[in-house]
């Protein structure tokens, strides 16, 4: 088994990943709020984990992934103040929160799919574990970590001794800050909400009761009662965005260590941000684009896959169409010689044979160094230059590509063969140049185009590949 080496938002190094059991690997990432689409930023996220999931599974490490949807207590300015903002996209379309949660959750879940992420163990809702949360709250409660103000039940910071450690807070420095917006009645600035009392003068689309008062969770509450209720106390390894390092995960450390006093995941693992012409991708700002809209410009998944691995996961990286198509390109070589599978190739003994069993290490070997996929793409850019059209075993090609498509999720041996008419033509295209018959041979090739098919000549046949 090859030595997996992550870096630890925890330690703020590069750790050696050693599982708390033998052969099992728990997981718990932070899923979306739903309330909008999600943005190409945002699934950069979720790819870049999915190839931390298969390179466990090449391990066989057996997988414990829990994944949060969440669809209620998010609020606009993402702490403890503005409104919910499902309940905000509800107003603001006369709709339900319970009708926006459900359609985003959608869309979010069939885009999952399109992507080829793999599949978590499980999908959870915060509605689906109000009780959870509650229960934990009642814990915090009991442990005197908590106090009762005008608009929440809130967690009391001071009392947590390490609760700057994790994000490197300067709380003092924070006082003046306008990050953490200033409440009168709570005791400190970093104190943040547990449950949130629903307003006297309306009644929202979404509200429990409480021991404390009708209301709802706050955001971070939900992550530490869903982990802890399906992981347990402590788990592996927690994922998310670099924007949660200061205040969601902040707090979900400390929330749960206050009742179990035991590290909540003993692995961080953070991506960093992805910006569009220099500005980090957001909602809020309006500039990113939708995954539907970009394949509606004719890339695959595939290409935005490729296009996102191009990149360190804890690089900032650079989203543009112009890289995109760049990405296509490099898909499309990959193709050119994978194609080489369905057709008629004589290996030359006189050429030194392609060997497929080094780059399979090296590409494991560099996804067990932190994720380094740039590397890992140049590795098979690499092995495909070398690949001309004899001096390669197909059953070795073929076995490479599966290998490809379980630990890079390409889906690259679904690429289909062409058609038995279309091969009869690029038979008789040659039969029409050994006659000079020229017009008629670039008929064919013509033709051909048309169907996004190209043709290589080569002394003894001609080769085809994909557009």
């Amino acid at each position: 088994m090859t030595t997996i080496k992550l870096y630890n938002t925890l330690t703020r190094q590069t750790d050696n990943f050693e599982p708390i059991n033998k052969g099992l690997v728990k997981i718990y990432t932070c899923g979306p709020t739903v309330y909008d689409y999600l943005h190409i930023g945002n699934w950069y996220t979720y790819i870049r984990k999915d190839i931390l999931i298969r390179l466990l599974q090449s391990q066989d490490f057996k997988i414990q992934w829990i994944i949060n949807i969440t669809d209620v207590g998010h609020l606009t300015d993402d702490q403890d103040d503005g409104e919910d903002k499902l309940q905000k996209k509800a107003t603001a379309t006369r709709q339900t929160a319970w009708q926006i949660a459900d359609f985003y959750t959608q869309n979010f879940l069939e885009l999952w799919q399109t992507l080829n992420l793999t599949q978590p163990t499980k999908f959870v809702k915060a509605t689906d574990h109000i009780s959870d949360q509650i229960e934990l709250i009642t814990q915090i409660e009991s442990k005197g970590y908590s106090y009762v103000i005008n608009d929440g039940v809130y967690f009391d910071t001071s009392l947590f001794q390490d609760y700057a450690k994790f994000s490197q807070l300067d709380l003092d420095e924070q006082q003046t800050s306008q990050r953490i917006n200033h409440n009168p009645d709570k005791k400190n600035l970093a104190d943040f909400a547990l449950w949130k009392f629903s307003p006297k003068d309306k009644k929202r689309d979404m509200e429990w009761p409480s021991p404390w008062g009708i209301g709802f969770p706050g955001w971070h509450i939900e992550c530490s009662a869903m982990s802890m209720k399906y992981l347990g106390p402590t788990f592996d390894i927690h994922t998310g965005g670099i924007d949660h390092i200061p205040v969601h995960h902040t707090n979900e450390i400390a929330q749960s260590m206050a009742v179990t006093n035991q590290p909540l995941a003993n692995y961080w693992i953070h991506s960093n941000h992805v910006t569009v012409n220099g500005q980090k991708i957001s909602k809020s700002l309006g500039n990113g684009l939708r995954l539907e809209d970009i394949i509606k410009q004719g890339f695959t998944y595939q290409d935005i896959r490729l296009h996102v691995l191009e990149s360190h996961y804890r690089s900032q990286s650079k989203f543009s169409l112009d890289n995109l198509t760049n990405s296509h390109n490099r898909f499309l070589s990959w193709q050119e010689k994978i194609v080489l599978l369905y057709q008629n190739n004589q290996l030359n003994s006189t050429l030194p044979t392609v060997n497929f069993n080094q780059p399979k290490e090296e590409i494991i070997n560099y996804l067990a160094d932190d994720l380094n996929t740039p590397m890992v793409l140049k590795t098979i850019d690499q092995l495909f230059n070398q690949i001309n059209y004899t001096n390669f075993k197909p059953s070795e090609l073929k076995d490479f590509v599966v290998f490809l498509d379980q630990i890079l999720g390409f889906q690259l041996s679904s690429i289909d063969d062409i058609s038995h008419k279309n091969k009869d033509l690029i038979i008789q295209r040659s039969d029409y140049k050994k006659q000079s018959n020229w017009a008629e041979a670039d008929k064919i090739r013509q033709h051909l185009l048309s169907q996004k098919i190209g043709l290589k000549d080569e002394p003894d046949q001609s080769y085809w590949y994909y557009l």
